[in-house]
């Protein structure tokens, strides 16, 4: 009977989401303006966004110049340099996070520092980063590798700080090496605050990139959203900004299912 209850409940929760969508695309529709002479008055209408975005999705991967990539090719590099930064965070900030949660006195001594540079705004490194590496695409990467790479370090000590004792003293007693300790004891029982620090730091890290890559121009889905609006596109910009926010929904969704297959109970 639960199960049926929790069914029935999905169901009207789905029903609720499509009929209040409904609602927003109509009154969108009908708030906006007809073109005038074929020049568009206000915001373009969802039925003028639903076309342009089926001619882009119909030919996503075209390349006719530098200013006129297909929507594809954008999100490639998007995600690709999305990847790149996001991984090396990652990395640093779990060899970092163990040593931080392991350790309370080189905790107490890294903390004033990170706390100072934390709030920081990652696009505020831009400018250090175009002067020094001297690559607008690597300087978006290290944009996210900033972005990325505090909640995962915070996360990741929390976790690792918070395993039992008991967990700890047993593998001392086996004699495990500090790397089997490490990977059979520390990182699975931190893996669920891990892993959490993994999915806030993916949103972080894709709002960064958009808001980079139209400060550095070029490629990627920022640059695009700027160009179109340049050339007064509304339609492509409305459609890149729903289709980043897919890409965000689905980017979440993955570390989400990720989390419940790494949850355990105590």
């Amino acid at each position: 009977m639960d199960q049926l209850a929790a069914i029935s409940e999905r169901k009207k929760a789905i029903l609720s989401s499509l009929a209040l969508l409904a609602i927003l695309l109509a009154v969108w529709q009908l708030t906006t303006k007809p073109p005038i002479q074929g020049k568009a008055e206000g915001l373009p209408g969802p039925v003028a966004v639903a076309a342009r975005a089926w001619e882009m999705i119909s030919d996503p991967f075209y390349d006719r110049g530098p200013n006129d990539k297909g929507i594809g090719i954008q999100l490639g590099y998007s995600i690709g340099r999305l990847l790149v930064g996001y991984t090396a965070a990652a990395f640093v900030a779990i060899c970092l996070g163990v040593m931080l949660g392991l350790s309370p006195t080189f905790y107490r001594a890294l903390n004033p520092y990170i706390q100072i540079l934390k709030p920081i705004s990652p696009l505020a490194w831009m400018p250090l980063f175009l002067y020094t590496i001297k690559d607008s695409s690597r300087s978006a990467m290290m944009v996210i590798f900033m972005s990325s790479l505090w909640p995962i370090l915070a996360n990741t000590a929390f976790g690792v700080a918070g395993i039992k004792r008991d967990y700890l003293n047993v593998s001392a007693l086996l004699q495990l090496s500090w790397f089997k300790r490490l990977w059979k004891v520390i990182l699975p029982a931190a893996a669920p605050a891990i892993v959490a620090g993994l999915r806030i730091s993916i949103g972080s890290a894709w709002v960064a990139i958009v808001a980079a890559e139209m400060l550095i121009g070029g490629t990627g889905i920022g640059y695009f959203v700027w160009n179109e609006w340049n050339n007064l596109q509304l339609t492509s910009v409305i459609f890149a900004i729903l289709l980043t926010g897919f890409v965000g929904v689905v980017l979440d969704m993955g570390f989400g299912s990720l989390a419940k297959v790494l949850a355990y109970k105590e």
